[in-house]
């Protein structure tokens, strides 16, 4: 299937159902996240650590064009040298035949997308949040890396409070 065909069988969720399941080096697919430009994320189980992870998979598109593998490699060693209490972490990179994935801190809790959808914040707890949020991105800022995809549903938010800024 060419990387347009695998594309359109991503958009169908083909390509997620055919995921789950599947092991990519040493991790074992289990469900489906989300979905974003470069791919889609999926948790998966670590059998060598015994921790849950994310799993972020490459679109065919993505895998199969060297620009956008260069890309790709460049946003992993950027992040990778990243460490913030308030950015997701990597924790690496995997690659199996053609497919590659960033392997990814597992945030728990909601998205800030997710919260907003519940209703109006208080001032108090959106005020927390931003300035997580703001803190992440100076930390960024401070490496000279600049956050291009900033929305709510990049932003994870812990049952503690702890936010995480993601992608």
């Amino acid at each position: 299937v060419s990387a347009a065909g695998c594309d359109r069988l991503v958009a169908r969720g083909t390509i997620a159902r055919l995921m789950i399941g599947r092991t990519i080096g040493q991790y074992a697919v289990l469900e489906k996240l989300g979905e974003g430009g470069m791919g889609e994320v999926y948790r998966a189980h670590d059998s060598e650590l015994g921790r849950e992870v994310a799993l972020k998979v490459l679109s065919p598109s993505v895998s199969g064009n060297p620009d956008s593998l260069l890309r790709f490699e460049r946003e992993a060693r950027l992040l990778a040298s990243l460490n913030h209490t308030n950015i997701g972490a990597i924790y690496g990179v995997t690659r199996q035949d053609s497919t590659r994935a960033l392997v990814l801190e597992l945030v728990p809790g909601l998205t800030l997308a997710d919260h907003i959808a519940r209703g109006p914040l208080p001032i108090d707890r959106a005020v927390k949040i931003a300035d997580q949020i703001a803190e992440a991105l100076d930390a960024a800022h401070e490496r000279g890396i600049v956050h291009r995809d900033l929305k709510p549903a990049n932003v994870k938010v812990t049952g503690e409070g702890t936010v995480k800024v993601l992608d």
